[in-house]
């Protein structure tokens, strides 16, 4: 990382611009991925990242560059070309630069880079050693663990500098299960804002266990139907639909240019009473949590819907001054090489008042999304397309029998209002998240919510 003194040199030289505003990001991230199949490691790929990027506003004019290459005459060149982009000049302000303290909220106590690789290796072998414990039928195991320390320094020309840890660990398992030509597959991929101690309470034996239910399961599976049905969602990996289908209009990456379905909405109703939704970065170890964002403002929860009615969206800073509106310190991006803009932290809809129960009264035919899997999403339309990992059809009122093959396809804007009951059972499930500034940990989350109807698309051809 920089020293002040440097950085204070390089911004006062970003504003003898015609620049308003100068930004650098300097990252400096050590990761490892160990790779096991059957219990027998078969890649460890430690890796080190580091560089910085340099931003200048002009209004709602943005010119952005990054390198690795920290040497003052490759800096100062960068810094010339920027300032050319965006118009040069002879003076401008002198930066002085104030470091922000703060408590950190995501403490790490076993910290992965003081564990020797035998002990990191020892958790995929115990999740691998569960799953094929679980049933006869699991034949292969996949493994892999992933763990990050991203180190970052933000600094402007507003005179702010502060700097961020951000540790992650997370733990992907996934299960095969064989019974004569009939091969089925399920996963688990936990994760947290933490060191390795998130194993002492979501431990690998859970995560082997839960994968091989779900192969198992899918082995007895029947093809799903097709066609318009109600549809029970249940929690945790089940917030991925809100994600995805109402998570990314709700940016301002797309809001700021009306490429976004909500547009326009705030205080408006977009959902049924029963929604309320927010995205919350300041979490204590959450996969998706940081202390700051990634333009130096300390993270904060956001409300995003409140019973049903569009209180904010997710704004950067330069999203925010298309807008008229100031950040909500939502700015994330994977590394230095991406320039930032609106993204999602923690998002999740909060706990209503059904029970479990409530939701299957009533539903004649339907279909109950145990466990959801990826999907993608059309910001400026809602349209949406998700594959169910674990399903089955509810017949009467009741879970009836496992189904294979099914998807849920629909419009954001839709499910917000057919959603007409919310379980309190609140729980939240890991993922990464992709956009313009790259692919970045996001916690999604919901209780087990109720949708009165959504296309199901399925392999039977009943």
């Amino acid at each position: 990382m920089l020293e002040q003194l440097q950085l204070e040199h390089y911004l006062t030289l970003c504003m003898r611009s015609e620049a308003d505003f100068a930004e650098v990001f300097e990252e400096f991230e050590v990761s490892e991925t160990i790779s096991a199949l059957n219990g027998e490691v078969e890649n460890v790929n430690p890796v080190i990242k580091s560089g910085i990027s340099f931003r200048l506003y002009k209004g709602v004019q943005s010119v952005y560059a990054y390198t690795n290459n920290t040497d003052d005459d490759n800096l100062t060149a960068l810094i010339n070309d920027l300032r050319d982009a965006i118009g040069s000049a002879d003076q401008g302000p002198e930066v002085k630069l104030t470091r922000v303290e703060y408590e950190n909220r995501h403490p790490v106590k076993i910290d992965f880079e003081n564990v020797p690789l035998e002990g990191k290796v020892s958790l995929l072998k115990r999740a691998d050693a569960s799953a094929k414990a679980y049933d006869e039928r699991i034949v292969k195991v996949q493994g892999n663990l992933l763990n990050v320390k991203q180190n970052v320094q933000i600094s402007n020309s507003e005179g702010r500098l502060i700097s961020d840890t951000r540790v992650r660990t997370r733990l992907m398992v996934n299960a095969f299960a064989k019974e004569g030509d009939n091969f089925q597959s399920g996963a688990d991929r936990p994760g947290g804002g933490m060191g390795l101690e998130f194993y002492e309470t979501s431990t690998p034996e859970a995560a082997g266990r839960e994968a091989a239910r779900i192969a198992i399961v899918n082995l007895s599976a029947k093809d799903c139907p097709s066609g318009k049905m109600p549809v029970i969602i249940d929690n945790g990996f089940g917030g991925v639909i809100f994600h995805e289908a109402c998570g990314h209009s709700l940016e301002a990456t797309s809001v700021s240019l009306n490429m976004s379905v909500f547009s326009g909405k705030l205080g408006q109703k977009i959902a049924n009473e029963c929604v309320s939704a927010v995205d919350d970065g300041t979490i204590p170890n959450a996969w998706g949590s940081e202390n700051i964002d990634d333009e130096g403002n300390f993270q904060k929860r956001r409300v995003l819907i409140e019973n049903g009615i569009l209180k904010s969206y997710m704004i950067d800073r330069l999203n925010g001054r298309r807008m008229g509106m100031e950040s909500t310190s939502s700015s994330r991006r994977q590394s230095y090489q991406f320039e930032p803009t609106s993204r999602m932290s923690n998002t999740f809809i909060l706990p209503g008042n059904a029970s479990f129960e409530e939701l299957f009264e009533g539903v004649e035919k339907g279909l109950y999304a145990a466990k959801m899997g990826g999907g993608s999403v059309n910001p400026q339309t809602g349209e949406f397309n998700f594959t169910v990992l674990e399903g089955y059809m509810i017949e009467n009122g009741k879970i009836a029998y496992p189904v294979k093959g099914a998807s849920l396809i629909g419009n954001g804007a839709d499910i917000l209002f057919n959603i007409d009951k919310v379980c309190s059972n609140l729980k939240t499930g890991q993922g990464m998240c992709g956009s313009l500034s790259g692919s970045i940990p996001t916690d999604v989350g919901q209780p087990a919510l109720r949708v009165t109807s959504i296309t199901v698309g399925g392999t039977s051809h009943e």
